[in-house]
């Protein structure tokens, strides 16, 4: 005799095939969604130091990231990620700025192709989560704080990878 769900008397064996196609179809589905899945990176600004609490981190070429970056500092600052091997040029136009006397209002951010994504720049105690599709070429992408006289020491690197 074959054991039945009392209520809709569906064969036990039946609701056990439902559940199992569910659990693989389920278990496919989560493989292929985190094959799309968003990497998350948190970035913090230290209180005291001009640097980032995280240096260096890796992505997957082409998928999406948000780099959720949060100033805890008292300090402006801000997280501009660069194509790479530009990090030298950019922080020169960084520094440019601070002669410039709409620097402040135009957020220490220097007009640039070089430049692949921004954030505002950040005062004290701000958040912001930075969104983009990872570049598709594997390599290093530097990031730096160009707010003026910081991006020597408060930078790091992105490392691309297929």
């Amino acid at each position: 005799m074959i054991s039945t769900c009392t209520r809709y008397r569906t064969p036990r064996i039946l609701l056990q095939a439902l559940a199992t196609s569910f659990a693989l179809g389920f278990a496919a589905g989560i493989a292929q969604a985190s094959d799309e899945k968003t990497q998350e990176v948190v970035i913090k600004t230290d209180k005291i130091q001009f640097i980032y609490d995280v240096t260096a981190f890796t992505v997957k070429a082409g998928k999406p990231v948000v780099v959720k970056f949060m100033n805890i500092s008292p300090i402006p600052h801000n997280f501009i990620l660069l194509k790479q091997g530009k990090k030298e040029v950019v922080g020169a136009l960084a520094d440019a700025m601070m002669t410039d006397p709409l620097g402040m209002q135009k957020g220490y951010l220097p007009e640039s192709d070089d430049i692949i994504v921004h954030s505002k720049l950040l005062q004290g105690m701000q958040n912001e989560d930075i969104k983009f599709t990872a570049p598709s070429e594997p390599g290093d992408y530097p990031y730096i704080c160009t707010f003026p006289g910081h991006w020597r020491l408060m930078n790091g690197v992105m490392t691309v990878e297929k």
